[in-house]
């Protein structure tokens, strides 16, 4: 796509300080990264968002993610390791190109911030029985 900053970043474009490449996924330093070795996965082929990336392209997208996220660990030694796709504006989707995040977490004090207010009390078993139904019957 012509309008694209990841695309540009993939076809050479636009310069990036590339990590990893193949014949269908590119991996680069964020610009803008939260911690060190803040890593960002992208296909090489135009993908809006995840809702519509098509089997083919997630699955090699996928293959090579155990492959940056552990020569991130092996390079840094972090504690762990937050994983994040920020699918469609309303959940903080800035490119509309899907891209995963590779954030290494070092200490509490590594600037990423992620807290969960479950909802546990109102998603009794029945509820959950009812969701997974409905999810089920979308299934393609």
């Amino acid at each position: 796509m012509s309008d694209c900053i990841f695309c540009k970043i993939v076809d050479g474009s636009i310069p990036s300080t590339k990590i990893y490449e193949d014949e269908n996924v590119y991996a680069f330093m964020d610009v803008a990264p939260l911690t060190k070795g803040h890593t960002l996965l992208v296909p090489k082929q135009h993908v809006k968002d995840l809702f519509e990336m098509p089997e083919d392209v997630a699955r090699n997208l996928y293959a090579a993610a155990p492959k940056i996220a552990n020569a991130i660990r092996s390079a840094f030694n972090p504690q762990g390791m937050n994983t994040v796709n920020n699918n469609g504006s309303f959940a903080g989707q800035t490119v509309f190109h899907y891209h995963l995040h590779f954030i290494p977490r070092y200490d509490e004090t590594d600037g990423l911030k992620i807290k969960w207010d479950t909802k546990q009390s109102e998603f009794t078993n029945d509820v959950l029985q009812t969701v997974a139904e409905q999810i089920r019957a979308n299934l393609n």
